[in-house]
């Protein structure tokens, strides 16, 4: 029985049938500094004033940028989970406005080596998260590493942010050219939802939508979608500045209203009715699955 087949297993086993499965959405981008973990962060917040409980997975190793704008260094992590014995309770950190969040730590680089024993352990308080939480946010590293590419793969709702920077555009493609060559992507059931941030107007949005997707559609023929549009705002820098979500600090903002309108798109049910949930047990076995 190979390593794929144990995972799917030990999943059967912890997951009941009727259980609920949480919604899981990661965010990304082909380089840094477009304002990823800043949409992460409210897109959280929005989801939680939408009624929603929320929780986010640090998963950006090597920065802290998450627990920064919560002004809270987490006790625990992941790998506190995997090698400590801390239950999935224990690595939670609360929020503003009781949004959960999880560091992600390096220890899901080395999960593929742990044992059937270990494996149940994890999968076993995974599945909480589950019930604990209706929508995962996922805030990824920038990039085309292996990490990265690892939790794209495993996502079936990947929000890929980018900017009118020329980088930002080609890197958004060479990060979609990497995920349409990997051998586990899921062109069928994974939704790709670009999301333009910084930019000055909806036309501007659009206008760079449509460049990105054209060269796309030409070279890689993978499905993508426009999500919408977050202004580059001094609101919004004035909150980063003071380590607050503006979607708290000033919810009048034009970058709060635009991520108030973004969280209730992706939250109609009509615009996401073919959308499958997967749930953080199936999420996390792919990753662990990779060998």
């Amino acid at each position: 029985m190979d390593q794929a087949e144990q995972l799917r297993n030990i999943i059967k086993a912890n997951v009941q049938p009727h259980r609920p499965l949480a919604r899981v959405i990661t965010v990304t981008s082909g380089k840094g500094g477009v304002g990823k973990s800043n949409v992460a962060i409210n897109l959280a917040i929005q989801f939680r004033k939408m009624g929603q409980k929320v929780i986010i997975l640090d998963a950006d190793f090597g920065l802290a940028n998450i627990e920064i704008m919560f002004g809270a260094v987490p006790k625990h992590n992941l790998c506190d989970l995997i090698y400590q014995g801390k239950s999935i309770k224990d690595i939670i950190t609360w929020g503003p406005m009781e949004v959960g969040f999880i560091s992600g730590g390096s220890g899901i680089a080395g999960m593929s080596n742990l044992d059937k024993d270990y494996l149940n352990y994890i999968i076993q308080n995974l599945t909480e998260l589950d019930e604990m939480a209706d929508t995962i946010v996922v805030d990824t590293g920038a990039g085309i590493s292996d990490a990265v590419l690892e939790f794209l793969v495993a996502s079936g709702e990947i929000l890929l942010v980018t900017t009118p920077e020329p980088t930002s555009i080609t890197d958004s493609y060479s990060l979609l050219k990497a995920l349409n060559r990997h051998p586990r992507y899921l062109r069928d059931t994974t939704q790709i939802k670009v999301l333009a941030n910084k930019v000055s107007n909806e036309a501007e949005a659009e206008a760079l939508y449509a460049k990105l997707e054209a060269v796309v559609a030409r070279y890689l023929k993978m499905p993508i979608s426009y999500l919408g549009m977050i202004p580059q705002d001094n609101q919004l820098s004035r909150a980063v500045m003071q380590q607050k979500p503006v979607s708290l600090d000033t919810p009048r903002a034009r970058s709060a209203v635009a991520f108030e309108l973004i969280a209730a798109k992706l939250m109609n049910k009509e615009l996401n009715k073919n959308l499958t949930k997967r749930g953080m047990a199936a999420f996390f076995s792919h990753i662990v699955s990779r060998k």
